[in-house]
């Protein structure tokens, strides 16, 4: 009950790792609201967490229109008269048309940007000063490890995410006096519904030789590392940009190749 006290938010929250930090947020004592588009599914889901003794609220959040991001925080906060933690959970990527720099249209590039960057700076310029008036508050962006490691398709979405990443600094870095932290949290290979239903079985096969831990994360695991960062026991951490992908990307760029070389032998 380390949360106990605390009012969050998570956006694009009624499935994967949205819905999994809602979960252990709501675990840990926070009062949690699920911001979302589809408030027949988010209530629903809330009803179900609520039943286990959990304090779970809706608030409605449509990506596409950027006045509800604003509403939202402001809900959230005239209900309960605080936020103390911001999950902005939410991300988009249309991969029939965010191909690569030659393939993809501009318009369709700068609405993928566009859409992930405002689900930041929008839900965290209305939370500063709420935040700042009560003390301080956490805010904890889910960004991807596709915002580190260059991709050969997603240029869209891999720009927002590097975009988002260094947002999450300045935030950082210009909020820090007001006692207001802000960290990013970066999912590689996370196995949601989502990543089984639309990726191929060898595909993952094949994207594991590349991760040492071999084996995909799971929504829970991403959320454990979002409460860290929602609790005090990182409240001396802020800007910190964090990967939680089984070490994806660390080792030498022909490590698969290597290890099947090895267990060849």
């Amino acid at each position: 009950m380390r949360l106990k006290n605390k009012v969050a938010l998570v956006t694009a929250s009624t499935r994967g790792i949205g819905l999994a930090c809602v979960n252990r947020l709501a675990r840990e004592g926070a009062v949690v609201y699920m911001g979302a588009r589809n408030l027949k599914r988010a209530e629903e889901r809330a009803l179900e967490l609520n039943a286990l003794g959990l304090h779970v609220k809706t608030v409605y959040h449509d990506a596409s229109q950027k006045e509800t991001y604003s509403a939202m925080v402001k809900t959230v906060a005239g209900q309960e008269g605080r936020l103390d933690i911001l999950v902005n959970n939410f991300g988009t990527s249309d991969p029939r048309t965010d191909l690569d720099i030659q393939q993809t249209d501009y318009q369709d590039f700068i609405g993928t940007v566009d859409m992930n960057l405002a689900s930041v700076f929008l839900t965290a310029q209305t939370a500063i000063p709420i935040m700042k008036e009560q003390g301080g508050g956490s805010i904890i962006n889910i960004s991807s490890i596709g915002g580190l490691r260059p991709d050969i398709s997603q240029i869209a979405y891999g720009t927002s995410k590097a975009a988002i990443n260094y947002l999450t600094k300045l935030i950082a870095v210009q909020c820090a006096r007001d006692n207001i932290r802000c960290n990013a949290v970066l999912p590689g290979m996370t196995a949601t519904d989502a990543v089984m239903e639309h990726l191929s079985e060898e595909f993952r096969e094949f994207f594991l030789k590349h991760i040492p831990i071999k084996r995909m994360g799971t929504p829970e695991e991403v959320a454990g590392t979002v409460f860290y960062f929602a609790s005090d026991d990182s409240a001396y951490s802020t800007g910190q940009i964090v990967d939680v992908s089984g070490g994806f990307g660390l080792p030498t760029p022909v490590f698969g190749d290597l290890i099947d070389l090895k267990n060849k032998r």
